[in-house]
């Protein structure tokens, strides 16, 4: 079976081209995780800002799993909860809206956030140290990412106050002993920030589990490091998003290429 187009001709849904932009980038995001195995069956999310009405998110429907979110299907919501497709079958999960509106209200920059519990994300949450600068991959965050303290799952809308006060103004927090999150201008740079998250959590659980010392470049190499990530390239998603769409349309099965 072949399997939908991440970026499908434009339906009949009664929106912008701006909306329907946003609306395609979101779902290719939502098909590109479930092809890397980084989903949670139904009860991770990301969303995407509206440009053009910038107080309205699109999120994914409660109850779909990743491989079924498709641009049509997604809810529009705005930051107080309402649903601003009453027609709409689905409803959204109470922690994503905790998350993603908080940080949508907070950060008026942000036009995606990505919240996912990966096996290795919520692996280096669990430990004390947090991400360690001992790969390429990690050296991005050199002294660039936030950490937020598990409260429960989020379902207290108290808690977004601390969230997005955590967050501050960094694109990447690891939540402790829950999972990561990521932000980013658009989709495809929110993406690939977590994307290479999640590498780099996957990298350190490797080295870990290595059983031999660890080498640790110098603090000095570590923010040059860093530095490069910002200003020798550009940013997360400009190269790389449209190569990743070409393989989400030309692959096949809801797993991955065969």
């Amino acid at each position: 079976m072949i399997a939908a187009a991440a970026h499908p001709p434009r339906s009949t849904r009664n929106c912008s081209d701006v909306e329907w932009k946003a609306r395609t980038d979101l779902a290719a995001a939502y098909r590109l995780f479930d092809r890397l195995g980084m989903t949670d069956l139904i009860y991770t999310h990301m969303s995407a800002r509206i440009p053009d009405t910038p107080d309205h998110f699109l999120i994914n429907p409660y109850g779909l799993m990743f491989h079924e979110v498709t641009p049509d299907n997604l809810v529009k919501v705005d930051i107080d909860g309402t649903l601003i497709d009453p027609d709409s079958n689905h409803g959204i999960n109470p922690a994503g809206f905790t998350i993603h509106s908080a940080v949508h209200h907070a950060r008026p920059d942000v036009g995606a956030v990505i919240h996912l519990h990966t096996d290795a994300g919520m692996a280096v949450s669990a430990q004390a140290d947090g991400l360690l600068p001992i790969t390429q991959h990690s050296l991005r965050w050199h002294n660039r990412i936030a950490y937020h303290d598990y409260e429960g799952i989020a379902l207290d809308l108290a808690e977004r106050e601390r969230l997005v006060a955590d967050l501050g103004g960094h694109h990447s927090m690891i939540l402790r002993n829950h999972g990561l999150l990521t932000v980013g201008q658009d989709v495809p740079e929110a993406a690939i920030l977590m994307y290479y998250l999640e590498q780099a959590c996957r990298q350190q659980i490797m080295a870990l589990s290595g059983g031999r010392p660890l080498v640790y470049p110098s603090p000095e190499v570590c923010e040059h490091t860093a530095r490069q990530y910002e200003h020798a390239y550009p940013r997360a998603g400009v190269l790389e998003w449209d190569a990743l769409v070409r393989w989400l349309d030309n692959s096949v099965g809801p797993t991955g290429p065969r």
